[in-house]
């Protein structure tokens, strides 16, 4: 009996060491090949107002025409409910959308990946969104169908980003040492890193399809970790008074936060005026967002925006 308890205690020993080991060698793995690649995140802020106003008419009208984003919604079968709210909603605002589906769906319009893998469905999106529309988009949304993106606060935070460089943007998280921008909130990538992502996914090494050897890691760590090996670093975006602009809660959820930790401030204290996503929303709530952010308007206020987003020719835009 003795003998039996010291061979089970022995594996178990010889076991938590062995996956000691290999997670030790995963984050060697990992971290191989981007020393050269050393840098410190940061936050990254939207334009001040007084910088666009300094602008002459037809710089603003040049910039506002120059920013073209393409949305890329990631979708199941069982999110037909979002699918179609998204549809009807927010993703008109997109200078082009399309819907990526983990199979057929004859409901709605979409390409199917055949995969029920985030990781793998995300891969596939952004490789055929570069070799499809490199040429015709800029910037690239990424979003959950339970997010709610404001397309003209993206473009106004995006005015003064040149997207030729590496920019890979969102609301932050850090995970140990790995900072990626978290998939609830939404995903910005700009025209140069998705470029650099659409190489780095060739790379079974850096860049595996199967991720992690042992635990599975969520689809925006993996993409953090392929877009590390590349010099792409997540930044946090951020308003000009360094308040979020990219949300992985819903309004309700920071506005009940705001009443426990600013009563007194509690609009103030909730939300960015400049916000870009929302998360967390259930399809009738899509509808709320729509009509308050594009509808509702208290009359005798004028807005007197310094820039105009005009939706593309022949668009189905509000």
């Amino acid at each position: 009996m003795m003998s039996e308890s010291s061979s089970f205690v022995k594996g178990v020993v010889l076991g938590g060491v062995f996956c000691v080991l290999v997670t030790l060698l995963g984050h060697m793995k990992i971290g191989h090949g981007t020393k050269a690649h050393r840098h410190e995140h940061h936050h990254i802020q939207a334009p001040n107002k007084e910088d666009v106003l300094s602008l002459s008419e037809g710089e603003r009208m040049e910039l506002s025409k120059s920013i073209r984003v393409y949305c890329i919604i990631l979708v199941k079968p069982k999110d037909l409910g979002h699918w179609a709210a998204v549809r009807e909603t927010w993703s008109k605002h997109c200078d082009k959308v399309e819907f990526y589906s983990s199979e057929n769906v004859k409901v709605f319009d979409s390409v199917a990946l055949n995969t029920n893998d985030m990781w793998v469905m995300m891969r596939k999106a952004y490789k055929i969104t570069y070799e499809r529309y490199k040429d015709e988009c800029n910037w690239f949304l990424l979003a959950y169908p339970t997010t709610f993106a404001i397309i003209e606060n993206l473009k106004y935070f995006l005015l003064k980003k040149d997207p030729s460089q590496p920019f890979y943007i969102g609301h932050t998280v850090k995970s140990g040492d790995l900072e990626y921008v978290d998939g609830e909130g939404g995903i910005v990538l700009s025209i140069e890193s998705l470029r650099r992502f659409s190489r780095i996914v060739e790379d079974s090494d850096r860049c595996p399809e199967q991720g992690g050897m042992i635990w599975k890691l969520a689809e925006d760590k993996q993409l953090a970790i392929c877009l590390k090996y590349t010099g792409v670093f997540a930044e946090n975006a951020e308003d000009s008074e360094g308040r979020d602009v990219f949300n992985t809660k819903s309004v309700n959820a920071l506005i009940k936060e705001a009443m426990s930790t600013h009563p007194q401030q509690v609009v103030d204290g909730c939300c960015s005026d400049m916000a870009i996503t929302f998360s967390g929303l259930a399809p009738n709530h899509m509808h709320v967002m729509m009509y308050g952010v594009y509808r509702l308007r208290p009359y005798g206020h004028t807005y007197n925006d310094a820039l105009v987003f005009l939706p593309p020719p022949g668009s189905d835009n509000d």
